[in-house]
């Protein structure tokens, strides 16, 4: 069955093997194989993927400002042979611990967010 990559994936939430969030899907990375045919290389998540994606001024600030934050290592990568299956949410094969955790989303968790009393429940 074909994938509608707006439909089946964008803004979609991103799930670990056992459940847990990992983000969700702000944009793909399409890659070419050797007869020109496009396939889904990885999932990308994060505000620099999603400011990509909205274009215009916004999308531009929204780019900058992350970038700035996360010392401009791009969105989070995802290669897209760790998805197990797609639903509601896309599931992964692997645990979240194994993908490596934005630089921008550990700021946010120091400086921001791991400072609201109990947020550290949340998990």
């Amino acid at each position: 069955m074909p994938t509608l990559i707006g439909f089946d994936l964008f803004d979609r939430q991103i799930l670990d093997r056992d459940g847990l969030p990992v983000g969700k899907v702000d944009d793909v990375e399409f890659r070419a194989t050797a007869d020109g045919a496009l396939y889904v290389a990885a999932l990308l998540s994060g505000q620099e993927a999603l400011g990509n994606r909205f274009g215009g001024a916004f999308g531009r600030w929204l780019t900058a400002t992350a970038a700035r934050l996360n010392h401009e290592r791009g969105p989070r990568r995802i290669p897209y042979d760790l998805v197990a299956r797609l639903d509601s949410a896309v599931h992964l094969s692997v645990s979240r611990d194994l993908l490596p955790e934005p630089l921008l989303e550990i700021w946010l968790n120091e400086h921001l967010t791991g400072r609201i009393p109990g947020a550290d429940d949340a998990t």
